[in-house]
C-alpha cells in the first residue's frame, strides 16, 4: 500500500503493473462481451428477417394466387395476388456471373392496357429450384389458368 503524502516521493508503486494488466484483461473481455452479444444479435436478426426456410405456392383458379414464404424462426410472410390482375405465369431466365438462372414469374395485367404487363412478380426467390421443378410448378399452374380462361365467367347473380 502506498502511505504517502501529495509530495512525498517515497511512495511503493510497485502494484501498478499488476493492476494495469488487471484492467487491460478486464476492457478486452468486455469488448469480447460486446462482439458475442452484437453477434448474436446480428444472429437473430438474420434468422428472423432473412433466412427463408421454406416457399409455397398455392393457386386457386377462381381466387387467385397466394405466395408464402416461412423463414428459420417461425415467421411467416404471405402475398396474395388476385386472378383479375394475373395475366400469366411464365419462366423467365437470367444471366448471372457465368450461370444461366432460371425462375417462375407471374406477369401482372396492366389495367390500362389489356395486351401489356404492369408488373413481374418472382416466386421462389430464396429457395431457387432447378428448373425439371420450375417446369412442374408451371405446367400446373398453366392448366388452372386455361380451367379459368376456359369456363364461363358467373356473375354470382340469378
Amino acid at each position: 500500500m502506498c502511505s504517502c503524502s501529495l509530495y512525498a516521493s517515497n511512495c511503493d508503486l510497485s502494484f501498478l503493473p499488476e493492476l494495469c494488466l488487471c484492467l487491460i484483461a478486464l476492457q478486452n473481455s468486455m469488448v469480447l462481451s460486446a462482439a458475442i452479444f452484437i453477434t448474436l444479435i446480428g444472429l437473430i436478426i438474420y434468422l428472423h428477417f432473412v433466412k427463408v426456410d421454406q416457399e409455397s405456392l398455392l393457386v386457386i383458379g377462381s381466387l387467385g394466387i397466394q405466395v408464402t414464404s416461412s423463414y428459420a424462426s417461425g415467421k411467416e410472410s404471405t402475398t396474395f395476388i388476385e386472378m383479375g390482375q394475373v395475366k400469366d405465369v411464365v419462366i423467365n431466365e437470367a444471366i448471372h456471373m457465368q450461370k444461366v438462372i432460371y425462375y417462375l414469374c407471374i406477369l401482372l395485367q396492366d389495367p390500362g392496357d389489356p395486351q401489356g404487363v404492369s408488373e413481374v412478380v418472382p416466386l421462389f426467390q430464396n429457395s431457387k429450384p432447378r428448373l425439371d421443378c420450375l417446369i412442374e410448378v408451371y405446367k400446373s399452374c398453366q392448366e388452372i389458368l386455361e380451367q379459368r380462361k376456359t369456363a364461363p365467367q358467373s356473375s354470382g347473380i340469378k
